[in-house]
């Protein structure tokens, strides 16, 4: 069975590290090729360093494309699409890979009209079918399941739901020597291009438990006490805060911070359960979460074989003593 056309999927190195989600993009890309019988790239906007170079050769990358003076490109995101799909062209990559992030979902849109390709948004898995790829995806906030059938005729732009990511290094991925190359584009796109003036962090108090990075959950195992002190740390920690049902009707928080399946489904990369025994509606709530690590004063809590790591002990021992370390880390903040 014939290939595909090649693969190229798009690498930010932030802070000129490659992280979590590059490490992944590349694990999800070396599959895709493999079980596709087709060859891949990846694309970044400054050439990577020895280490990072490591990273890239661990999941097998063939050829890393350097765009030059890319960095200069990242507060005009139209404008980086445009280049990005003239890149694509170039290359004549026939699928596009990008993380379902800020810059991808911005991204995206403006490569799959420059290319006139085909375009499916937070993609949760893809299989081969014949000539092309059968794509599924989560709609309306994962209440529906759609499938979509790309047939190759022209080209495809995907973004990749985030949750959907593994950094795994299967022992199937054979290392590579990539081939670093720095590519230019011949002519910048006409006319003007919308930029960021300013980027503004998102409060990890107030922001959407669904898109939140570090969640710290209270259960009903907390008191009104030990809940006070969780939300004093999670202020400190600059981390988001839930809870489960249990403390949600006892009137402690609004509906927005309540996590389980009768609320948010939360994909952090780490969820801490303090006092929660782990009934299965807020187990199916959080499974996705990348680490899960639970605290509980019931060694038989069923919380515990469902968590990456797992401790028994009491929260008012334990808590006071974390607000008190975090306190101390941050300089004494009170």
């Amino acid at each position: 069975m014939a290939g595909i056309g090649k693969i190229l999927t798009f690498v930010d190195l932030p802070g000129n590290e490659l992280d979590e989600t590059g490490r992944a993009l590349l694990s999800y890309c070396s599959r895709l090729a493999t079980w596709s019988d087709t060859s891949w790239g990846s694309i970044t906007l400054n050439a990577p360093d020895g280490d990072q170079l490591a990273g890239f050769a661990a999941y097998g990358a063939p050829e890393v494309i350097c765009v030059a003076d890319g960095d200069s490109y990242l507060n005009t995101p139209a404008l980086l699409g445009k280049i990005l799909a003239q890149l694509a062209a170039e290359k004549s990559a026939a699928i596009v890979v990008l993380p379902h992030n800020d810059l991808g979902s911005t991204l995206a849109p403006v490569m799959a009209a420059a290319l006139d390709a085909a375009l499916l948004t937070e993609v949760t898995g893809a299989r081969r079918t014949g000539a092309g790829l059968r794509l599924s995806r989560s709609a309306l906030g994962g209440r529906i399941a759609e499938a979509k059938a790309w047939d190759a005729s022209r080209p495809l732009v995907i973004t990749v739901a985030l949750r959907s990511l593994s950094q795994v290094l299967l022992p199937s991925a054979r290392p590579s020597s990539p081939v670093v190359a720095a590519w230019r584009p011949a002519a910048l796109p006409d006319g003007p291009a919308a930029g960021v003036i300013t980027r503004i962090p998102p409060d990890p108090q107030t922001v959407d438990l669904s898109e939140a990075e570090v969640i710290f959950s209270a259960g009903k195992g907390c008191s009104a006490a030990t809940f006070d002190q969780l939300k004093e740390l999670c202020r400190i920690l600059n981390v988001s805060f839930g809870v489960t049902r249990p403390v949600y009707d006892l009137g402690w928080t609004g509906f927005e911070r309540m996590v389980g399946q009768t609320g948010r489904t939360v994909t952090p990369r780490l969820y801490v359960a303090l006092g929660i025994s782990g009934s299965m509606h807020h187990v199916g709530g959080i499974k996705d979460s990348r680490r899960i690590v639970a605290i509980n004063i019931d060694p038989k809590a069923p919380i515990f074989p469902n968590a990456d790591e797992g401790f028994v002990a009491d929260l008012k021992e334990v808590l006071p003593r974390l607000l008190d370390r975090a306190k101390t880390r941050v300089g004494g903040a009170a």
